[in-house]
């Protein structure tokens, strides 16, 4: 069973920083893009970040600068490392993969469950 979990989301104070972690399982996901999304309540889910087989990284310009995305495809596992964390950055966070996939969510093929990050002012 393919599966993407994500981790390490929870409440921080504005200017702080977290490590979101996501492992994947039950797939061979080298060949794929791996992106990060998000979803606040009452918004559309928004594309994040991604990182893809060759090495290039694409980021929504609002966490440019200040969210970092990786990748170890030794432990199956992508990252997102935020700093600098607003309370516009409050969201579920999901991790995503899809073969070729962009910045739309419905090119992505699997996802996980999603992590709560909450910035507070």
């Amino acid at each position: 069973q393919v599966q993407l979990v994500e981790s390490g989301g929870r409440l921080v104070q504005a200017g702080d920083s977290l490590r979101l972690s996501c492992v994947a399982s039950g797939r061979t996901f080298s060949w794929d893009n791996m992106g990060w999304f998000r979803q606040s309540v009452g918004k559309e889910r928004e594309f994040v970040a991604s990182a893809w087989p060759g090495g290039n990284t694409d980021y929504v310009d609002s966490v440019k600068g200040r969210f970092t995305i990786s990748r170890d495809n030794a432990k199956n596992t992508v990252y997102l490392q935020m700093n600098s964390l607003k309370p516009e950055d409050t969201a579920v966070y999901s991790c995503a993969a899809g073969f070729s996939a962009t910045r739309r969510p419905d090119s992505y093929t699997y996802w996980g469950q999603g992590t709560q990050v909450t910035v507070s002012a």
